[in-house]
């Protein structure tokens, strides 16, 4: 079993939040049509996700220490159709279910789905579990399955275990025999894989925790998460789906456009890029809803991959932004902390957090990333992206959402942010965890409106 199909400590990460060890997180494409989208088209992009790199669900290895493992998972949700039309209004509402019970360990960890809208238009929503995959990796499987470049990819075995009975050809031997010895192959080939999976793990483990141990104790890592006034997660708070008396904590939404000539002229007139007048964006609403601090920290996720594969290959880091920042001064920062990465606590191995028992990894890596406002900048979109079939795009918008999100599991983050590009246009998704201070749709729509004004960009709200 290659390293491909094993769990990456950050995969482990975002399983661990799908059971409530943290913030429940999944990823989101959105696609707005002019008109109403062919069913069959759906279904034609429907069964090639699921046989896609999404279609994979989480092994657990048979030896402790081991990392678990992707095998493949063919049993998807149908593609889902909303009776009658929904209000345009209501658009990001809807989107907002479309995450519900998606499951990367038992499957089917995303969901396909589609609603019409009442400006003549369609809404598609394609979800997956964080699990699966970051913000590119789902741009990249929509582009695989939309017929875009090759991915990279390594082979997935096969799920032997989904108990779904494969029927013999009329007139052709039954082969079980021969299947089920097959099947005892591959366990007997998984268990040896993670006898040698356990070795390699302890042995990064030992040598790494040596080496940090002779630098000295390490510190007890610093508090990334402090106290809200809603209050903060634990790890006894144990699984998101049925935790009795949990009060729910919907999240709230918006996503805008801007052409890219806009956008890119008010970052230079600004001395600032693109991508620092994104972050500058999300910090002034932030401090327009009434933030006290006098410093923001914003966590800014860096894909780190070397070639194009559906997977979570991302590092982050982080800026403090004062109030007196612009687009240019936060351009500086972000510069800097790009050619740094946040590390361990207390520069023990990473991997120490997939040979320990789940609650333990939760209670070292708690709030790993967490900061006051997260600000991801997806890129470009793939051409492919532009129109589904015979269809044109009106709006495409990337981000992730919180399903079963409740009060005693809201994060540091108050605001995310999500940007992409596509042709000539920039698309930001916008997403509010801090019902405190932004209580209802409106406001943060009139925060979004107001500072992006401010910085001179003319937006479209969805």
């Amino acid at each position: 079993m290659t390293a491909a199909q094993r769990l990456s400590v950050v995969d482990e990460i975002f399983l661990r939040t799908h059971r409530g060890l943290g913030t429940p997180i999944a990823l989101q494409g959105l696609w707005r049509t002019a008109d109403r989208v062919d069913p069959e088209l759906l279904r034609r992009v429907h069964t090639v996700l699921r046989v896609g790199p999404l279609g994979r669900r989480v092994i657990r290895p048979s030896v402790p220490g081991a990392r678990r493992s992707w095998r493949a998972n063919a049993r998807a949700y149908p593609l889902e159709f909303t009776d009658g039309t929904i209000a345009t209004e209501d658009l990001l509402r809807w989107a907002d279910e479309q995450g519900a019970n998606l499951d990367p360990e038992y499957g089917p960890g995303w969901r396909l789905s589609t609603a019409a809208l009442d400006d003549g238009g369609s809404i598609v929503s394609l979800t997956c579990s964080h699990a699966l995959a970051d913000g590119r990796a789902l741009v990249l499987a929509v582009d695989d399955a939309l017929g875009g470049p090759s991915l990279t990819t390594s082979p997935v075995p096969a799920d032997t275990g989904s108990g779904m009975r494969s029927a013999s050809k009329a007139g052709e031997p039954d082969r079980s025999d021969a299947r089920m010895n097959a099947s005892l192959g591959r366990e007997t080939r998984a268990a040896a894989s993670d006898w040698s999976d356990t070795r390699r793990q302890w042995s990064i483990v030992v040598r790494g925790t040596f080496h940090a141990l002779r630098r000295g104790i390490p510190e007890r890592p610093a508090r990334t998460a402090p106290t809200r006034e809603q209050g903060i997660s634990t790890p006894e708070s144990g699984s998101v789906a049925g935790r009795v008396g949990a009060e729910s904590a919907p999240t709230l939404s918006v996503v805008l456009q801007c052409p890219a000539a806009d956008w890119e002229s008010a970052a230079a007139a600004q001395g600032g890029t693109a991508n620092s007048l994104f972050i500058a964006l999300i910090a002034k609403m932030l401090l327009a809803s009434g933030f006290p601090a006098e410093t923001i920290d914003a966590s800014l996720p860096v894909d780190t991959r070397d070639e194009p594969r559906v997977d979570n290959d991302l590092a982050m880091t982080e800026i403090t932004i004062e109030r007196t920042d612009t687009a240019a001064t936060i351009r500086e920062k972000a510069r800097i902390a790009y050619e740094r990465r946040m590390s361990s606590p207390g520069g023990m191995p990473e991997e120490l957090l997939q040979v320990i028992p789940d609650r333990w990894a939760y209670a070292l890596s708690k709030g790993a990333g967490e900061r006051d406002i997260l600000c991801s900048n997806i890129g470009t979109l793939p051409d492919s992206l532009r129109s589904l079939g015979p269809h044109r795009c009106t709006g495409v918008a990337a981000r992730a959402i919180h399903p079963g999100l409740t009060a005693d599991l809201l994060p540091r983050t108050r605001l995310s942010g999500y940007l992409c590009r596509i042709a000539d246009t920039y698309t930001l998704a916008v997403v509010s965890l801090d019902p405190a201070h932004i209580g209802t749709p409106g406001t943060l729509r009139t925060l979004a409106d107001e500072t992006a004004t401010a910085l001179g960009l003319p937006i479209t709200l969805w």
